[in-house]
């Protein structure tokens, strides 16, 4: 990460540290840590909430297939921009300036419908409303393959009880290389489908 994105990211924590959630980009042992259980060889899209300046964005480019979609949800004016100087030019690659929570309108703009395989998130559900968090997860939910894996980091474990509302597997691993410390939380829903849902 350059000089630019580090002193960018302070200054929108500083103005907004809610929304921001760290007072610095995630380190690349954590980044390296939230993209390990993503199946890049069969994804055909992949969705990344508050990719901030980036850090996980890069490896997500580097190591999809070329044919692998990834569509970015940045509210942030300024990280918005840092992102699009940085990938504006990859193929397959869309950046999204509005909340998680359209996710499913734009999925059907952009891929007619094809749910996510992976949804990688680096909100701060710890310090958003809860009514944002319940609603960005139930659309994750909805707009998630079957199976599909949703991984997000945290600094505590306070939100687990939360994402165990919405999915019935969670692995979690801790990444003490990154200031703060942080969790990183992998999630699947693998029960059936229930009989109202079919």
């Amino acid at each position: 990460m350059d000089k630019r994105g580090s002193f960018s990211f302070l200054a929108e924590y500083l103005k907004r540290p809610k929304a921001v959630g760290a007072v610095l980009p995630s380190s690349k042992f954590l980044a390296q840590k939230m993209v390990a259980g993503i199946d890049f060889e069969n994804a055909k899209c992949i969705v990344e909430y508050g990719p901030g300046t980036g850090v996980f964005t890069e490896l997500l480019l580097q190591r999809r297939k070329p044919d692998t979609m990834v569509i970015v949800f940045e509210m942030n004016d300024e990280f918005c921009q840092i992102l699009n100087v940085r990938f504006g030019g990859e193929k397959n690659f869309k950046i999204i300036s509005d909340s998680a929570e359209t996710i499913g309108a734009e999925l059907a703009n952009i891929t007619n419908g094809q749910p996510a395989d992976c949804i990688i998130s680096g909100l701060p559900f710890a310090s958003l409303p809860d009514n944002v968090s319940h609603s960005i997860l139930e659309e994750t939910k909805k707009y998630l393959r079957p199976g599909g894996l949703f991984i997000t980091f945290q600094y505590t474990l306070l939100k687990k009880a939360l994402l165990s509302k919405y999915f019935n597997e969670i692995e979690i691993e801790r990444e003490v290389r990154n200031l703060p410390p942080a969790y990183v939380v992998r999630c699947r829903d693998t029960a059936p489908a229930s009989a109202e849902s079919l």
